[in-house]
């Protein structure tokens, strides 16, 4: 059957006032295997059952989980949309042109450098995230990977004025070092977020998600205005990174502001709140780590899915795609020099993506048990070859480029983002809903697991990738 049929209502209603003892049965009228419900039907008991939803007003809930969902992924932006910055600080050259030196290994390779140095701690965090879910609040995993984000960001931005001609090596290191740590943190930061988005309609995880995107489209879009504002890849960088360094703040007074709103205290109490009927998972909070078998056994064809996306993703994005040059490099026009692989890549691929996850906050199709929805996702693996015969440079084992023309990679890109963010989108919104309210925090987490191990498994396919070119 088509699962989204029987879970159309519950979808709906996710975006549709309503009180939350209207919304919470919407999403739970159908029965057995295939058409389980997307929230469990048992309310809260005690007081929080006879009091109605607060509005989300001015949707400054939604607002607030947006820019969180912004501040979870703009440490990854930041550091691979810097890209120019760098190219000059690992190259002999002292102009700060920002223009890298030819068949330098450092340059050639460095976002797959990136993505490795990045995803595989990710992996390792959100592991930590999950065995500490029920040890430590959600309010010390945020502020703590918040602080710990900020700190890294500092000493970065403390760095772009110094120069690091004489020890090119020792730089990369301790870039790489401070990627795994900060994508550490901001891994912590998102699945905790992400988590506890669980609690909330549907509406808040896709809001997240959303922000997500809107953060890859914001860096790639100041990336692009300092490069034209400034002479000085130095200069621009610094921009770039303060203004990082400000977001991030702003990250943290929006979620000290969060549990003071009338809509989201409601809640995270109705989630803390006991349930008037039994159930065998009903202590899972008192525990110290929540059960995983029972998540598993809901979400893993959707976790596998997310996987799957992520994972064709980020081995063509940026290691493949930002390589890709435009056919009439030589004519020297600032279009193909300076503006296409930046435009192209970065800006064009996160507004495909933000499009995608934007989709889904009206449009949820196919639903959570349709087997279509895991066609689609293996289906974007034709996305692969398409990028490699473009006109990627520098060339050592495929030669021929059977794409030649500038016109391909905008729709190759287009199509990568634009499947990345609805195909990750819909799974990741509907997981947290598959499996008991008191295990929708656990089970977001390991949705955000799947997303990681996704993006581990594709960064280290993508060096070889690269180098099989």
């Amino acid at each position: 059957m088509d699962g989204q049929q029987s879970l159309q209502a519950s979808v709906n209603s996710s975006y549709i006032p309503t009180t939350m003892c209207d919304e919470e049965h919407s999403e739970g009228e159908a029965a057995g295997d295939d058409t389980s419900p997307l929230l469990s039907q048992k309310q809260p008991a005690g007081p929080l059952a006879a009091r109605h939803c607060p509005e989300d007003s001015f949707n400054l809930v939604y607002i607030i989980f947006f820019l969180m969902g912004i501040g979870s992924l703009l440490p990854w932006n930041v550091f691979i949309t810097a890209k120019q910055y760098w190219l000059y600080k690992l190259s002999n050259n002292s102009s700060p042109t920002g223009q890298e030196e030819p068949h330098n290994d450092l340059g050639d390779y460095f976002e797959s450098y990136i993505a490795i140095a990045s995803t595989i701690p990710s992996v390792l965090c959100l592991i930590l995230n999950y065995l500490l879910v029920n040890r430590f609040s959600s309010q010390v995993r945020i502020m703590f990977s918040l602080l710990v984000i900020l700190v890294v960001f500092v000493v970065t931005t403390v760095l772009v004025k110094v120069d690091m001609s004489g020890c090119r090596m020792q730089f990369f290191g301790g870039t790489l070092a401070s990627v795994a740590l900060v994508s550490g943190a901001s891994n912590i930061f998102s699945g905790s977020v992400f988590g506890i988005s669980g609690h909330f309609p549907m509406r808040i995880s896709q809001a997240v998600i959303s922000g997500q995107a809107m953060g890859g489209t914001l860096s790639a879009f100041a990336s692009i205005v300092d490069l034209a504002a400034s002479s000085d890849v130095t200069n621009s960088a610094l921009v770039y990174f303060i203004t990082a360094d400000i977001f991030t703040l702003v990250c943290i007074m929006m979620y000290l502001l969060l549990p003071r709103l009338p809509y989201s205290r409601y809640y995270m109490e109705v989630a803390g709140a006991p349930y008037s009927e039994s159930n065998s998972y009903s202590d899972s909070s008192s525990v110290s780590v929540p059960p995983l078998k029972p998540i598993l056994k809901k979400t893993w064809v959707l976790g596998s899915c997310v996987f799957y996306v992520f994972f064709i993703s980020i081995m063509i994005f940026p290691a493949v795609s930002s390589g890709i040059q435009s056919m009439s490099k030589d004519s020297g026009n600032p279009w193909a020099t300076t503006y296409f692989v930046p435009l192209t890549s970065f800006l064009l691929y996160n507004v495909a993506d933000f499009c995608g996850r934007q989709v889904t906050a009206w449009l949820q199709v196919p639903g959570p048990t349709s087997c279509v929805l895991p066609v689609l996702v293996i289906s974007r693996t034709a996305l692969v070859p398409l990028f490699i015969f473009c006109n990627y440079q520098p060339r050592y084992h495929l030669h021929n480029v059977f794409f030649a023309h500038d016109l391909f990679p905008v729709v190759f890109v287009c199509l990568l983002g634009i499947s990345n963010g609805y195909l990750g989108t819909l799974p990741m919104i509907y997981g947290p809903k598959v499996v008991p309210r008191e295990l929708a925090e656990p089970a977001g987490v390991v949705m955000s697991f799947f997303l990681t191990l996704g993006l581990a498994v594709g960064s280290a396919l993508s060096v070889v990738l690269v180098h099989s070119i």
